[in-house]
Formats: structure tokens, sequence, C-alpha cells
């Protein structure tokens, strides 16, 4: 694994996003339990990095991360972006109490902000996909994701309850 092939544009927006992201992380209210927080943030993460394994590389290999398809230490501080994401995902779910009759709702509208973010990061080329994927693609990832978030989010709050 190398450092970066090149420091470029890619690179600043991604610090600009690690220090944004990470800054709205620590400045916000703290309102969900140590361990909700923790497991939002792994699991941003490792969403993140299980969809770049299932499709961006291997035989698949649908799209690149910076500038080559190897792994650089600027796609590690990426994948810790889409920690913060998780995060901010579960935190939101619980500021405004979803309930099952908005819950769709609220995927959908984390899907357009996942879309609007890969579309910006196709554009500056931080995300390059290649073999014929295209960012629409992405929506149903982000959909299950979402999705499978905002359940477990359920499940660990409801078996959690009581222990806690």
């Amino acid at each position: 694994m190398k450092l970066w092939d090149r420091f470029d544009l890619n690179e600043w927006i991604i610090l600009g996003m690690l220090i944004g992201m990470w800054a709205i992380f620590f400045i916000l209210p703290k309102r969900l339990p140590r361990y909700i927080t923790m497991l939002s943030l792994v699991w941003g993460s490792v969403s993140g990095m299980l969809f770049d394994i299932i499709i961006g590389t291997g035989l698949i290999d649908f799209y690149s991360l910076n500038d080559t398809n190897h792994y650089e230490i600027f796609d590690f501080l990426y994948f810790l972006n889409l920690a913060s994401s998780g995060y901010f995902f579960i935190y939101f779910y619980d500021f405004f109490n979803i309930k099952k009759q908005i819950f769709i709702w609220y995927v959908l509208i984390w899907g357009v902000i996942g879309y609007g973010t890969n579309w910006f990061l196709t554009k500056v080329h931080i995300i390059d996909f290649q073999n014929g994927y295209k960012l629409s693609y992405s929506v149903v990832f982000f959909i299950i994701t979402q999705t499978i978030t905002g359940l477990y989010y359920q499940y660990v709050k409801k078996r959690m309850s009581h222990v806690v």
C-alpha cells in the first residue's frame, strides 16, 4: 500500500470532508449511548468497505477510488468519512424519532444524500466507474445498507433497553 499516487484535488477533498464531518460529529450534542455510537461508526465504515470489496475489487472491479485501483492511505481516510455518515444516519434517526410509517421516506432521503455525494465524488474523480457500471446502480446498495442500518438500530435499541 502506498501513501498516495499523487497528492492532488482528490486528497484535499477527502481531507476537507474528513475534517468537516468529524467536526460536526464532535460538535453535535451527544444523544446516543456509547455502544450505539461505536456500532454506528463501525457499521458505517465496514458497510462501505464491504461494498468496495464486493463491487470495487477483484473480478468485478466496477470502480476505483482516487488515483489507482490499488489501496492508498487516502482510501482508508475515505472509509473514515463513511464511519461518520453511519453515525449521522443513526443520530438523526433517533433525533427525529423515525417511526415505521415514515421509515421508507427517511431511507429514501438518505439514498438521495448518498447519490448526491457519489455524484459529486465522480465529478471530482475520487470515484471513477468502469466496466459499464453507472452511478444509478449504487442506489440499490444505498437503500439496502440504510434499511439494514435502521432495522439493526431498532433491534439493538429494543434488546438493550432493558439492559442499560
